[in-house]
């Protein structure tokens, strides 16, 4: 079956929601406001809650029958008692931006903006059919000025079968341990995958497109690794551990959000580990448009039991230890890797 309609809606809806992003980073940047405390005040849940609303907008606009989208914000703060300025902020830009767009000739009101925000509440599901929005992937890089991703993707009875990552701060060519940022380069990318289709990135702007593949590296010696810029986020020690263990001779490239996924979809690195600390649930929207970016691409995504992701459970992935993602040549490699570091791991310390 063929989503060609959802996919264009979809590429619309999150390269909207990057431009609204990118600006409130913008005027973010020039402020000397970084901190996330006090969160219903911050400009990062301004850009959080415009990019759902717009995003959620535009797929009911689109799709105005049955309508499902599980994502990760919802009104309940911005409804309290004090919040009516940030709702006319997030308002204003969410209006600013479908003016600029031009496609709807509409003007939200402030309940309209909430609405589409509470929109995002399904509990997603093994039947019919589920956008998975995560509105800002990464809020501490955003929050620093790095990377962030808007990540929108769509499940037809439990399976992912498009995503869409907008990377706004993504430079067009390829990101290496020694240039992470290539601050030289135009920044801003999207990419795509369907399913049966491949994977294709392209400028913000709709230009440039090109279809893109996982890195061809064999050698573990020759290969470079993504993972979390923050520890809290996924457990370096294991990690390092597991490079060891393969060889690999680069240091990791550590990067915010499921930019991660874009990158390795384009062969700027052939491995990314994720180990979340004990206890931690990963939520479907932090890997359904990253997963089939990647997989559309020629690569493989498992959890550390070498089982593919089941997004068919609800808001959460039920998942062993981590998450593992490279090519086909190389994961029997990784997966021996990480099972002999997990199993060292856990054994108790003398």
């Amino acid at each position: 079956m063929a989503y060609d309609k959802e996919l264009a809606a979809a590429i619309k809806a999150a390269s909207l929601a990057a431009r609204l992003c990118r600006k409130v980073q913008k005027a973010l940047l020039q402020s000397d406001v970084r901190s996330k405390h006090g969160r219903n005040k911050s400009p990062v849940t301004v850009a959080d809650y415009g990019s759902q609303a717009l995003v959620s907008f535009v797929l009911q606009q689109e799709f105005p029958g049955e309508f499902s989208l599980v994502a990760e914000e919802d009104s309940i703060d911005l409804r309290k008692d004090g919040g009516g300025e940030i709702v006319e902020r997030i308002t204003k830009l969410v209006n600013e931006s479908l003016t600029s767009d031009g496609s709807y000739g509409v003007s939200l009101s402030s309940e309209d903006v909430l609405k589409a925000i509470d929109s995002g509440k399904s509990e997603g599901g093994s039947q019919g059919r589920h956008w998975v929005l995560d509105p800002i992937d990464g809020t501490k890089g955003f929050v620093r000025g790095d990377q962030y991703a808007v990540a929108l993707a769509l499940l037809d009875r439990g399976n992912v079968v498009l995503g869409v990552l907008a990377c706004p701060n993504l430079p067009l060519t390829s990101i290496s341990v020694a240039h992470p940022h290539s601050p030289n380069n135009e920044v801003g990318c999207l990419f795509f995958a369907e399913v049966g289709r491949g994977t294709y990135m392209q400028l913000l702007d709709g230009s440039s497109t090109v279809k893109v593949q996982v890195s061809a590296v064999e050698n573990p010696e020759e290969a470079s690794f993504f993972e979390s810029y923050e520890s809290a986020h996924s457990m370096h020690d294991l990690s390092s551990l597991i490079a060891q263990k393969l060889g690999v001779k680069a240091a990791p490239i550590r990067m915010d959000s499921q930019v991660k996924y874009g990158a390795l979809s384009r062969g700027d690195g052939a491995i990314y580990l994720r180990f979340p600390r004990n206890g931690y649930r990963e939520k479907i929207w932090d890997h359904a448009a990253g997963s089939i970016v990647v997989t559309e691409a020629g690569g493989v995504v498992t959890d550390a039991a070498g089982k593919q992701l089941d997004f068919s459970k609800g808001k959460y992935l039920d998942l062993d230890t981590g998450i593992i993602v490279s090519n086909q040549k190389l994961m029997p490699l990784l997966f021996d890797a990480v099972r002999a570091s997990l199993a060292e791991k856990s054994k108790p310390q003398p």
